[in-house]
């Protein structure tokens, strides 16, 4: 597969050097499809460096663990941007108000191998300090947003990025952590506004639903495709280990908006992945509260008397909702499990088929049982890196200046994240709303 280097000659894609008005692609026009060939996902130690020798300048947005790394998951997008780009990668800004984190990270950095991507970097309180600092030769081919969720996602100054970066770089690329937004559901309209614009600008987006790039998942699709299938049901669970979870306001709905919005939206994405558009009016949910007897938890690793009893976390959801197509989605979330490992699985049935996928975040495994047999084939994914794969195809896809229909589609844009949001929400609001029934019904009784 050829590709021309990226540069100012003709055929390249817009850059913030050009004419806001120039002509860019829009992603509707894509002939290119939603899902990837499994065998095209490479572990990142087998995949080499992209060709190329000029710089390839990336502004990070967020010095936290998202972007650096962490002992709490796998997540260091800036580890796998220095796998894939090599010594082409050149980060010329780190923006994050916190100056001393920002500068402690990069400090570690110019102390490894790759040296060369950090030495210059510099650190900005915010990206308008950066450009108001800037020169012509730090214009980034990316934007990378690792920052909190409450601080984007809208069109309100200060929780505006995604509306920032195309004021101030129209045509270059983003990739934007999940979930789309962590507001009140009131904001969930602000959301949709900046996928318009996006979309509107032709600009590439891509949102960090990983699970979709994992070879199960794509393995999953492939089946479902080959076999012309149409899915029937999605069933999601996620239980997650709630002893490991130190972390005060991921306990607190209003600073998090509560483990369904924060934490299931993968498996609400997964989910709309396999069973397409959902009917936001049928979604129906009950919820185990705090102040049940079945809510209480014993090993929790925070003073929960310090956050307000309205806003304090349910300990189960679950859901159920139709699709537009008439299958029938549902999705059960946990804070149940001690210890560290969390237990979560994805079903998908189709006539004559079921799909299983296990444990995605660790060890993924496939279960697959076909017509003409009862037994369930098993397959495993060794080194798979979705983390790696989603950096992985949004590079590719920055260098497609040919627009090789062979190169993997982006699997989540800006647009189909707010789809995700709207469903954690809506499930959420369904929740409060029958806990809310359920109390009213109870003072009634006891005042009879």
């Amino acid at each position: 597969m050829s590709r021309r280097p990226s540069g100012i000659s003709g055929g390249r894609r817009p850059s913030a050097l050009d004419s806001p008005d120039s002509v860019r692609r829009q992603s509707s026009t894509s002939s290119r499809r939603p899902s990837i060939d499994p065998s095209r996902l490479v572990p990142m130690d087998r995949a080499s460096h992209i060709g190329g020798t000029e710089d390839f300048n990336v502004v990070f947005i967020g010095a936290g663990n998202i972007m650096f790394g962490s002992d709490e998951g796998p997540w260091n997008h800036s580890f796998r941007f220095e796998h894939k780009l090599g010594p082409r990668l050149k980060v010329v800004a780190l923006i994050d108000p916190a100056i001393d984190r920002a500068t402690a990270v990069l400090q570690k950095k110019c102390e490894t191998f790759v040296r060369s991507a950090y030495e210059n970097t510099r650190v900005f309180k915010t990206l308008e300090d950066f450009v108001r600092n800037m020169s012509r030769k730090d214009t980034p081919r990316a934007v990378i947003v690792g920052s909190p969720p409450n601080f984007r996602g809208t069109l309100q100054p200060g929780r505006d990025i995604e509306m920032q970066i195309l004021k101030y770089f129209p045509g270059v690329a983003m990739f934007i952590e999940k979930p789309a937004a962590t507001g009140p559901a009131s904001e969930i309209p602000e959301a949709f506004a900046v996928a318009k614009k996006i979309n509107e600008s032709g600009t590439l987006c891509s949102v960090g639903y990983m699970l979709r790039y994992l070879k199960a998942v794509q393995m999953m699709k492939q089946i479902i495709e080959e076999n012309n299938l149409t899915v029937m049901a999605t069933i999601a669970r996620y239980a997650c280990a709630y002893e490991a979870i130190a972390k005060p306001d991921w306990w607190d709905k209003a600073r998090s908006a509560g483990p369904i919005v924060e934490q299931g939206t993968h498996f609400c994405d997964l989910s709309r992945y396999f069973g397409g558009e959902v009917d936001m009016s049928s979604v129906n949910a009950h919820s185990l509260e705090w102040d049940e007897n079945a809510g209480h938890l014993s090993k929790m690793q925070v003073d929960e008397t310090a956050i307000p009893p309205e806003n304090r976390i349910p300990r189960v959801t679950s859901a159920t909702w139709k699709y537009d197509s008439g299958a029938v989605g549902s999705f059960t979330h946990l804070v149940a499990l001690q210890g560290h490992n969390y237990s979560c699985e994805l079903e998908v049935y189709a006539d004559g088929y079921g799909l299983k996928l296990v444990n995605p975040y660790v060890q993924p495994v496939l279960y697959v049982r076909r017509p003409g047999s009862d037994l369930e084939e098993m397959h495993t994914f060794p080194d798979d890196d979705p983390f790696f794969s989603e950096i992985s195809v949004l590079i590719d896809n920055i260098e497609d200046i040919e627009e090789d229909p062979d190169t993997a589609q982006i699997l989540s844009s800006f647009e189909d994240a707010c789809k995700t949001y709207e469903l954690t929400w809506a499930i959420r609001l369904s929740s409060e709303r029958n806990r809310k029934l359920k109390l009213e019904a109870q003072q009634a009784a006891a005042a009879a």
